[in-house]
């Protein structure tokens, strides 16, 4: 464990390692004119879309976890780079539907390849992809992710804020 690491809170250290997770994605997603954002919606639309599924947006951003005007904003530049159609539900005349264009699925396939063999090599501490340690791993995190949020917590006592403040390493 790194000197960073080891006496971090856990929620620093999810939130460093998705920063990490962030910034690789979006270099190596960046020779396919895709940033990370971008990537996490083609790549939801690409499998939702071999699974039968043509999402809205707002079930796109329920899937992603992304903010569902943030979505709209990516899906109109995806849109604009020729990779997304956005469509209007006929069912529902508020609702936007979103699919792959055949441009969109060849960069979602390539993508998606470049993302695995990221993850592979990131994951290869753990064991890789398949390792068990990594099987545990994903477990535990889907656990957290599954946690609701609740109302805003009240702000700690100033004597329990040093405490936690305490816990995190210096940064320099």
């Amino acid at each position: 464990m790194s000197s960073t690491s080891e006496h971090a809170t856990p929620g620093f250290l999810v939130w460093r390692l998705s920063m990490k997770w962030r910034v690789a994605v979006d270099r190596a997603v960046a020779p396919l004119g895709l940033t990370h954002a971008q990537y996490s919606l083609v790549a939801s639309l690409y499998g939702m879309h071999r699974a039968g599924q043509r999402p809205s947006q707002r079930q796109l951003a329920d899937h992603t976890g992304l903010e569902p005007l943030y979505v709209s904003k990516l899906a109109r530049a995806l849109e604009a780079a020729g990779v997304v159609d956005r469509t209007r539900d006929p069912a529902d005349p508020r609702a936007i539907r979103l699919s792959l264009t055949e441009d969109g699925r060849e960069v979602a396939r390539r993508a998606t390849g470049v993302v695995q063999g990221l993850l592979e090599q990131l994951l290869d501490p753990l064991g890789g992809l398949g390792g068990d340690r990594t099987k545990a791993f994903s477990r535990e995190l889907a656990t957290l992710l599954d946690v609701p949020l609740g109302a805003p917590i009240d702000a700690p006592s100033d004597a329990s804020l040093d405490t936690h403040l305490d816990s995190h390493p210096d940064e320099e």
